[in-house]
């Protein structure tokens, strides 16, 4: 019964699907106005979800936790052993929960967007949302020690996904809608539209062209909106004005960023190191895994309340100045290690609040220690809690525009920007340093996942050098005088030139402009002995004729020029040509173009089964039409429709029984009969001149 009523639903919803969609298409929508009314959907439905959360959150800890007020103050006011089992309680449901949904239920989600994205166009189960909402709210509600944000981008991607599902959009605009989903979720768990568009843009989708972003700040806006209404337009963490009380103040927030990049790398480590461990070593049910993970964070939350839950309050109390120095140390550590325990284990969770707390605690210890040594010279330990917040952010995310924007949104802090600034970038570049992959991507990277430009990667390899190789190419003999080199180089303005020997024409190297600059110390004597043979670069690769642009790429990116030599095999001694990478980027976009073009094509033309006059581009139009009485019984070469008519015959559809047709290629000696359709192109007033023929 239970099986028939779930076929009945699906039916129902892919029925509704298809009307919805055969509806948008009948409104004859541009791509823009399309992707505006999906956006202002998903802002709309991704603000109410992050408000649910928040509720959910909220009525979870009242009802496990004793007290008034917020979650730390509810922590502090309930027992000891309520404190401890309380966390394992909440673990306990969300093992069975994640037991017996969906694999998504627990984790921090965001690897999971980004890999849904790549591999799967976009596509993501619209049940995430549901569970997702459930597993996150619990976990944070007992005293997990993780953020509401990344259930939030995952609940948001799942709903920007289901929208276009539901509607049937291609995969390019999948990926849009899923970029407006997580930009919603982030803004509404943040308060915070501007962080949300770019953690959308930065982090997931990593495109910051405009057909992105419209919709995407479309989403963040309205979902914000939506926060406001219900839980007020109010700054989320209170602090203090933040100034730079003298120029020396650079050197110390230098130091800040290289320790606040230190710590984003141990995190990092950190929670992947306990990922492996629980997962090699703890052989338990899944369903006790997150219990034991809340059990040893119950213990410890008996000691240090302030790591249980999302930590805001903690927070508010290190960026104005009330929190022990030497706690706050402390507290970085144990934050560390609960929220990689409480992931580890198979909690639900984000990862973004725990490196704000991380950073509130470790600004809030470092401010303390360099104002103690330097009190007039430096300024309060809030303002480096305030800074060193947008530093672990960098470290982690490896965004820092994302790092920087989400602190100013959360403080609205503008005279933070400058240190925001320096300690994000610091911390970033140390941390790259030390491990290549963010937090996100280090788990994409451990599934064997390509994810860095795996798109253009795909594409590359389609594109042979053979095609774009560029025939014409400057070489020169190997005794040619170094004077002559000179001079050839700068009135022909070239990149490099070519050398090969006298006898049998075989390649021996390139020069450079840079070569010719590393042997001018000294033009008089070099005029006179250097010869062409003498610095022509040898130590280069060879790219061949049936090598993939993929591998021409990166030969060149290794080497120490604009192109290389292209010979026709791995045999060959005599060049016939370069490949310069401007060649390869230009092939590459205009594959892209094409590729895009034939997209948008294929999705016009897939209208037409539905209705007789698409709008191609302006004033021009697809349409489908009945033969011309005056074509039956002629060729489509005899009529001159080209040049007669103006337009372009696409396909022609031959009747095989009534109702039924059979598509065709067009033919010059192809004979129309009266019962043909065809499937016309070009401008609007000419497809009407021939409509009326």
């Amino acid at each position: 019964m239970i099986i028939k009523i779930r076929i009945w639903i699906r039916f129902f919803i892919i029925k509704f699907s298809r009307i919805a969609s055969e509806w948008y298409e009948r409104a004859t929508m541009t791509e823009h106005l399309f992707m505006i009314v999906m956006a202002l959907i998903i802002g709309i439905i991704g603000g109410f979800s992050a408000v649910i959360i928040r509720f959910l959150v909220e009525s979870i800890s009242e009802f496990f936790f004793l007290g008034d007020g917020s979650i730390l103050e509810r922590i502090t006011a309930t027992p000891w052993y309520l404190v401890l089992i309380i966390p394992a309680i909440g673990g306990l449901i969300v093992g069975i929960i994640a037991k017996y949904s969906i694999a998504e239920a627990k984790g921090h989600g965001v690897p999971e967007v980004i890999q849904a994205i790549l591999t799967k166009g976009g596509v993501i189960s619209p049940l995430v949302a549901v569970v997702k909402s459930l597993t996150s709210s619990i976990t944070i509600g007992t005293g997990g020690s993780v953020g509401n944000e990344g259930p939030m981008v995952q609940i948001g991607a799942s709903i920007g996904s289901a929208i276009g599902q539901f509607f049937r959009v291609n995969s390019r605009r999948m990926k849009i809608l899923v970029g407006c989903g997580v930009a919603a979720g982030i803004a509404g768990a943040f308060n915070a539209p501007v962080t949300g568009a770019l953690f959308a843009i930065e982090v997931i989708l990593l495109d910051f062209a405009i057909i992105s972003f419209t919709p995407i700040i479309i989403s963040s806006s309205i979902a914000t909106v939506i926060a406001h209404h219900f839980m007020g337009d109010f700054t989320e963490l209170m602090v203090p004005p933040v100034m730079m009380v003298s120029p020396f103040e650079t050197v110390s927030f230098f130091v800040l960023g290289a320790i606040a990049g230190l710590v984003s790398y141990l995190f990092i480590k950190t929670l992947y190191l306990f990922e492996e461990f629980f997962e090699k070593y703890i052989t338990i049910s899944s369903i006790i895994k997150p219990a034991l993970g809340g059990l040893i964070i119950g213990l410890t939350g008996i000691l240090f309340p302030q790591i249980m839950g999302i930590g805001n309050d903690s927070i508010n109390l290190a960026i104005n100045n009330q929190t022990i120095w030497y706690l706050a140390l402390l507290l970085v550590f144990v934050k560390m290690l609960a929220t990689s325990l409480t992931l580890a284990s198979g909690g639900s969770g984000g990862v973004l609040s725990p490196a704000l707390f991380m950073g509130a605690m470790l600004g809030a210890f470092y401010g303390y220690v360099v104002n103690s040594i330097f009190p007039d010279q430096t300024a309060t330990s809030s303002a480096y809690a305030l800074v060193a917040m947008g530093g672990l952010i960098a470290g982690i995310v490896r965004a820092p525009l994302t790092a920087i924007i989400i602190v100013f949104e959360l403080t609205k802090q503008t005279s933070a920007i400058l240190p925001l600034m320096l300690v994000s970038t610091i911390s970033l570049i140390l941390s790259q340093k030390l491990s290549r992959e963010s937090i996100y991507t280090l788990r994409l990277v451990k599934r064997k996942l390509n994810f860095k430009h795996s798109a253009e990667t795909n594409l590359l390899k389609t594109i042979l050098v053979k095609d774009i190789f560029d025939k014409s190419f400057i070489t020169i003999p190997e005794n040619t005088k170094f004077n002559d080199i000179v001079n050839l180089i700068i009135s022909k303005k070239l990149n490099c030139l070519s050398v090969h020997s006298i006898h049998d024409k075989r390649f021996m190297g390139l020069i450079s402009i840079d070569t010719i600059k590393e042997v001018m110390f000294d033009k008089e004597l070099i005029d006179s002995i250097v010869i062409a043979g003498d610095i022509a670069d040898q130590s280069i690769s060879k790219i061949h004729l049936n090598d993939d642009c993929m591998i021409a790429y990166e030969k060149i990116k290794n080497s120490s020029h604009d192109g290389l030599p292209v010979f026709t095999d791995l045999n060959s001694i005599t060049q016939i040509g370069m490949l310069w990478i401007q060649d390869i980027n230009e092939a590459f976009h205009k594959e892209t173009e094409n590729i895009e073009s034939t997209s948008n094509f294929a999705e016009k033309l897939m209208k037409l089964n539905r209705q007789k006059d698409v709008s191609f581009i302006e004033g021009h139009l697809i349409s489908e039409i009945q033969v011309p009485a005056i074509f039956a019984g002629k060729s489509i070469a005899a009529l001159k429709i080209r040049n007669k008519y103006h337009i372009e015959i696409i396909a022609i559809k031959k009747e095989t029984s009534p109702g039924h047709y059979e598509q065709k290629i067009p033919h010059p000696d192809y004979i129309f009969v009266e019962s043909d359709l065809i499937i016309i192109t070009g401008e609007s007033e000419n497809i009407n001149i021939l409509r009326d023929a």
